[in-house]
């Protein structure tokens, strides 16, 4: 069947918005200006130095050919001067144009090079797919398996000896029409869960936050793009620790201390009264500027992480986002409780610069 050609244009049309996008990522992701601009698995994108060509109507008040009296071969009137300083600015020509999420997963994962994901485990409840992969006596004229039909015909045929070999015909009956059928089947399908934890005290501002926020985008996107049912819970935390939606998620603020360990004490509750390790592949994520409230409570911290929840994981991953009020103390001590141990990966993000190394050094394993 030959391509159209409005079919070609549109392939063409996406493989530029699709390199526009690769050039521009990391502009994409410290700006987070995508964000706020998500659709049913759809994101809307500003490209720039994309102009699509258009007539544009309307009257020259200064007349001249084409548009009043004129004869064959009178030169075009206006302004021959040439004068007038150069602009330096570049012209305002930006695109918004709509992206599937599971593009732009294609991209972020092409970019940072990450590894396709193999999943740990199968939720109990099975999926059912619908395939042709049987055959029955009975069906519709528009189901007729044609090679099957005519076999039956001839064994047929043979049987009874109404074959010839000097006329070979074939003619088919009631009784040898088969049908292609379907056959439901199902089959287990792997879900991941997402337990996000932000500190939220005083310490982690309106910048850091933010910061959380385009990452955990990011994280979405490429964890929906390996996992076709995912569920995400969200938990702040500061000397007490809540599980909460979305928004409150991203703007809450309290003025408190901060007790790391209230929120890994409800992450483990959380993971076992509703995602068994045999059944589901878990992603805890934990964001803070690295303040805890005392060396005991990261004691209480290691502990919880490595005799209850590591091992129950896929990977726990702890980001540390640079705060002017924040010690960075925590991280720290993770990397010396969890040297070595390759399902606890800590990153620090200074600014939105380290937004991509840190979702690389989340995700660049394939776990």
């Amino acid at each position: 069947m030959p391509v159209r050609k409005i079919d070609q244009d549109r392939t063409r049309f996406r493989d530029i918005v699709r390199g526009r996008i690769k050039d521009n990522l990391r502009r994409y992701v410290t700006s987070g200006e995508m964000i706020g601009k998500q659709g049913k698995r759809l994101v809307s994108i500003p490209l720039p130095q994309i102009r699509l060509p258009r007539f544009r109507y309307g009257q020259n008040p200064e007349g001249g050919v084409g548009q009043g009296e004129g004869e064959p071969g009178e030169p075009v009137q206006g302004d021959e001067s040439g004068e007038g300083q150069a602009g330096a600015d570049a012209g305002k020509h930006v695109l918004e144009v709509d992206v599937a999420l599971e593009d732009l997963a294609e991209i972020l994962g092409e970019e940072l090079e990450l590894p396709n994901i193999e999943p740990r485990g199968n939720k109990a409840i099975r999926s059912s797919s619908l395939r042709f992969t049987s055959i029955s006596k009975h069906g519709p004229r528009s189901l007729v398996h044609f090679k099957r039909t005519y076999k039956e015909a001839l064994k047929r045929q043979i049987a009874s000896g109404t074959y010839d070999l000097a006329d070979p015909r074939v003619v088919p009956i009631r009784e040898d029409f088969r049908y292609r059928a379907v056959e439901r089947k199902d089959e287990p399908q792997a879900n991941a869960c997402i337990i996000y934890m932000m500190d939220v005290s005083g310490s982690m501002g309106r910048e850091q936050k933010e910061i959380v926020r385009i990452e955990a985008f990011w994280i979405d996107t490429w964890l929906r793009h390996q996992y076709k049912n995912i569920e995400v819970n969200y938990i702040v935390h500061d000397a007490v620790a809540h599980l909460v939606d979305q928004h409150t998620f991203f703007h809450l603020r309290e003025s408190g201390g901060t007790k790391i360990s209230s929120a890994y004490e409800l992450c483990l509750r959380l993971i076992e009264d509703r995602y068994p390790a045999t059944d589901w592949n878990i992603y805890p994520f934990h964001f803070s500027d690295g303040d805890n409230w005392s060396s005991r409570d990261t004691e209480r911290c290691v502990d919880l992480l490595r005799s209850s929840i590591v091992p129950q994981v896929n990977q726990f991953c702890y980001g540390q986002v640079k705060s002017a009020y924040g010690s960075g103390q925590f991280k720290k001590d993770l990397d010396k409780a969890f040297k070595g141990d390759e399902l606890v990966v800590t990153s620090d993000i200074l600014d939105r610069e380290g937004i991509l190394p840190s979702i690389k050094s989340f995700l660049g394993k394939g776990r």
